[in-house]
């Protein structure tokens, strides 16, 4: 693709096989970004990839787990190789863990739930922050809950990791305000995914928006005349 708001930007997705990585991507590539494409499943990148292709775009396909973090420094030391810059690093994946009284959450499921949905968005920072700040305009994008905001019960374990990682968010944000780096986190709301309806088991999933909906707000965040920093961003 040519001409569009990403045209030559490097942008690197997390959790882009399915759901609103995977709208992101596809929206990104129609703006005209190069794609680092990350998620567990090759098969459904591959899938993903043909569909950018179709639309004149390119990705760079890496099936990894992201809590293998010795993975995430090796991406960091490849986009290096490869680009020398990153432009735009898009932290969305992410794992409900499970609604339950806190008390009885087992404690392996805890860890690993505060291991994707934080710890592995601390190590991405910590692996990509030197690329964006190589680029003109580095922009940073995290997606967030407002089950981070909230105190409902049986929620506990994925709130938990939500607050945490909007804290850190911010303070990263901070940390860069002097610097042409942007870090934004994104509130989905209510967006047809898997995660909602492992959720909401009950509930009919086309009555909710897809997350192709909400994708233009990632590319207006991403772009290099943004100026918000610190910010979360209602999709809604």
């Amino acid at each position: 693709m040519t001409g569009g708001r990403l045209e030559g930007r490097v942008a690197l997705v997390t959790g882009a096989s399915r759901g609103i990585g995977r709208a992101v991507a596809k929206r990104f590539a129609e703006e005209g970004a190069h794609l680092i494409l990350i998620a567990r499943t090759q098969g459904a990148l591959e899938e993903l990839d043909d569909e950018i292709q179709k639309i004149g775009g390119h990705a760079t396909l890496v099936p990894a787990d992201l809590t293998d973090y010795a993975k995430i420094d090796e991406m960091g030391a490849a986009v290096f190789q490869r680009f020398g810059r990153l432009d735009v690093l898009v932290g969305n994946a992410a794992m409900l863990g499970i609604l339950g009284p806190l008390g009885h959450t087992d404690p392996a499921l805890w860890e690993q739930t505060v291991a994707l949905n934080l710890t592995a968005n601390w190590r991405l920072i910590r692996s990509f922050d030197p690329l964006l700040r190589q680029s003109d305009a580095g922009r940073a994008l995290f997606v967030t809950s407002g089950a981070a905001r909230g105190t409902k019960p049986y929620w506990g374990t994925y709130a938990t990791t939500k607050s945490a990682l909007e804290t850190m968010i911010k303070i990263y944000a901070a940390e860069v305000a002097k610097t042409p780096i942007r870090v934004n986190l994104v509130d989905p709301g209510v967006i047809r995914s898997a995660m909602r309806a492992e959720a909401f088991p009950g509930e009919d999933p086309m009555t909710l928006r897809p997350p192709e909906d909400i994708a233009g707000v990632f590319v207006d965040l991403a772009t290099p005349g943004e100026t918000r920093n610190g910010q979360i961003i209602a999709a809604g």
